[in-house]
């Protein structure tokens, strides 16, 4: 199994920024993409960036495309997620996810095996 923790949400201002980060343990981080979501009551659970195991692939929404950076330190069983340039539309619980069968990188919520329990993140206009 793996456990994941997020942490680093909050209050911000429109035009702000945040790291976000997600503390992975139980399996081994190092082989798994990572990914992060977003979920507001009612919705389905929207992809914002995914990471490969080393690093060397990323992917974004196109929402978070040129404010949004993932990135990893497998050193750390860490995950981050910087936004900037924060929206009141950017409000949200930000979860992240592990995926364990592959390393390939997905767009979508059910291509993850775990999910954290989420950090709210709330951007104010």
């Amino acid at each position: 199994q793996v456990q994941l923790v997020e942490s680093g949400g909050g209050l911000v201002q429109a035009g702000g920024s945040l790291r976000l980060s997600c503390a992975a343990s139980g399996r081994t981080f190092s082989t798994n993409t990572m990914g992060w979501f977003r979920q507001n009551p009612g919705k389905e659970r929207e992809f914002v960036a995914a990471i490969s195991w080393n690093s060397l692939r990323t992917s974004y929404a196109d929402s978070m495309k040129g404010r949004c950076t993932i990135s990893r330190d497998n050193a750390k069983n860490t995950v981050y997620l910087q936004i900037n340039s924060l929206k009141p539309e950017d409000t949200a619980v930000y979860y992240c996810a592990a995926r364990l069968v592959d390393g390939l990188l997905y767009n979508h919520s059910v291509a993850y095996d775990y999910w954290g329990q989420g950090t709210q993140v709330t951007v104010s206009s």
